[in-house]
């Protein structure tokens, strides 16, 4: 597929962390559809965001932390170099 580009790790996370906070926090279904993932995917990179600290869990919500808008932060600097 010319033209097209593959997200690293880095990129789907950045993806997911930007739904939740657009949302102020989502649904899991909203982070896939969001995020264009699917439910297996979506669970991986979730369970390793919330043990990293940048995302909390209520109430079935994806709740950003403090932490993962500064990632988001960072990321967006280091893309645009």
């Amino acid at each position: 597929m010319k033209g097209t580009k593959r997200r690293n790790n880095r990129d789907v996370e950045a993806d997911i962390i930007r739904v939740a906070l657009e949302r102020g926090g989502a649904l899991k279904t909203q982070v896939v559809y969001g995020a264009n993932l699917n439910f297996r995917i979506v669970k991986g990179y979730l369970a390793d965001l919330i043990r990293r600290g940048l995302i909390e869990l209520h109430d079935s919500r994806y709740i950003p932390t403090e932490r993962a808008r500064r990632y988001l932060v960072a990321y967006e600097a280091l893309r645009a170099l």
